[in-house]
């Protein structure tokens, strides 16, 4: 073929807009049609009336509870996992580069992710302290109230899908609030949105900073929003500076699962600490905390670089 001639067999790639609604239209999908099976299933197998336990949230029974884990899962879990999948192969045909499936980054980002994960806790407290303080105008007074209406019906189910009566139910709760939910998350966020978003702004940090706001919008839990910001922007850095999804997803368990381990201790009074305390740090950690996370990210973002200009340089020669 010369050269300037049109080959008809190569795809065009598909514009960022495109992908972005491509993505949003497939989960979307994947929510209702999980949801709606889940309902009928709930239906079928416990009865309409376990359903309606759960819609006013009455959730003092064992079969509500196992009721809400099932639905959580085929409705919320299973199609976050399914959707990126979709889409990189299917709709992109790139799951190399929207799902960051690989190990090729130096295995010392992995310690460095675990030290932040650790240093990050007041951090998070302190935006969670911000976000609770806040207050709307008397014009959005009903918008406040509908929040804060959301925010507790959330934090009870929360609370009830969090009862661990034995160290079974911790392990259980570890591995999908912890493990699980982190996996199917970052490949959904830090793989394909911030892959669109880097594509269509050619800026990393616009990227990173506008996935962890829809990733933290995607919750809906508006009085911990910042702090949610906060860890997708974190997680974000891991992902785009290492090429691989694999160090946001610990940094994700990691943050799940101590929330996990702690309440379980708190539950069986092993230890003092109440995980949902607000006021665990002082000032002064908080300004370590600050200080130490932006230096081990620091360190993170040069250690990826310097590994990967020297990893290309081999490949080169």
């Amino acid at each position: 073929m010369t050269e300037g001639s049109f080959n008809p067999m190569v795809r065009k790639p598909m514009h960022p807009g495109r992908q972005l609604l491509a993505l949003i239209g497939i989960l979307i999908l994947a929510i209702f049609v999980g949801t709606f099976l889940g309902l009928i299933f709930i239906t079928a197998r416990y009865g309409s009336g376990t359903m309606m336990n759960i819609a006013h949230l009455k959730l003092d029974t064992p079969q509500t509870i196992s009721a809400l884990w099932f639905l959580q899962f085929i409705g919320t879990t299973l199609p976050i996992l399914i959707t990126p999948i979709i889409f990189a192969y299917m709709i992109v045909r790139d799951p190399g580069d929207y799902l960051k499936n690989n190990f090729h980054f130096p295995p010392v980002l992995i310690f460095i992710v675990i030290i932040m994960a650790a240093m990050a806790f007041p951090i998070t407290e302190y935006l969670g302290n911000i976000n609770e303080k806040m207050v709307l105008p008397q014009s959005l007074k009903a918008v406040e109230h509908w929040m804060r209406d959301s925010e507790d019906e959330a934090a009870k189910i929360s609370d009830s899908m969090m009862q661990m009566h034995g160290f079974s139910d911790m392990l259980f709760d570890l591995i999908f609030i912890g493990l699980l939910t982190a996996i199917v998350e970052e490949f959904l966020f830090r793989g394909c949105f911030q892959t669109i978003f880097m594509r269509w702004t050619k800026n990393t940090h616009a990227a990173v900073w506008i996935t962890a706001i829809l990733f933290s919008a995607f919750h809906q839990e508006f009085y911990s929003f910042l702090p949610r910001v906060f860890l997708g922007v974190m997680f974000g850095y891991f992902a785009a500076w290492s090429g691989s999804i694999w160090p946001a997803i610990l940094g994700h368990f990691l943050n799940n699962g101590s929330v996990v381990v702690l309440t379980y201790l708190s539950q069986k009074r092993i230890i003092d600490i109440d995980p949902n305390d607000p006021h665990t740090f002082t000032n002064w950690g908080y300004i370590i905390s600050f200080a130490l996370t932006l230096a081990l990210l620091i360190i993170y973002k040069y250690i990826s670089e310097k590994w990967h200009a020297a990893h290309h340089g081999e490949e080169l020669d």
